[in-house]
């Protein structure tokens, strides 16, 4: 679903609640319809696990073909792409549940989306501070251990 929205400097912005499918995982041209495997084969992502995001709600409904077999779009795989960035961010299954009800019941739950990204950036954001403090740990030993390792090798080269 792709909704236009007026920013704040009057700029208009272009929502399609799932991400554009990163360029590494090309899909055929005028293509829009792929089986289960295809869908393995560009995601990364098991058979299993798809029907899983399906069983739980995680997945909009999936289209069949008249035997049965699932028939993926274009859009489920940008949405599974947009899932994979938010599992990548460590939310929670049932916030991403969440959030794919929010997105099925339409336009009006676009506060609570805000707020459960929200809080989600808010998480990732001290994560990543949480992972510069244990770089930072890391570079110092590393150069403590180079610094050492030099004096070492220059000590026993006399």
């Amino acid at each position: 679903m792709t909704v236009t929205e007026t920013t704040s400097t009057s700029r208009t912005k272009t929502d399609s609640c799932a991400a554009p499918f990163s360029t590494a995982n090309r899909r055929p041209d005028g293509q829009d319809h792929y089986t289960i495997s295809e869908v393995v084969a560009f995601t990364g992502l098991t058979a299993h696990t798809l029907r899983w995001y399906e069983r739980i709600g995680l997945m909009p409904h999936v289209d069949r073909s008249h035997t049965g077999q699932r028939r993926y779009s274009n859009r489920d795989l940008d949405w599974l792409d947009l899932v994979g960035k938010l599992r990548l961010t460590g939310m929670p299954v049932a916030d991403m549940v969440r959030y794919a009800e929010l997105v099925r019941e339409g336009d009006h739950t676009y506060g609570e989306r805000f707020e459960l990204l929200q809080t989600t950036r808010e998480d990732v954001l001290a994560r990543i501070a949480e992972l510069q403090d244990t770089l930072a740990v890391l570079d110092r030993k590393i150069n403590f251990y180079a610094d050492a390792g030099q004096a070492l090798a220059s000590e026993r080269s006399r």
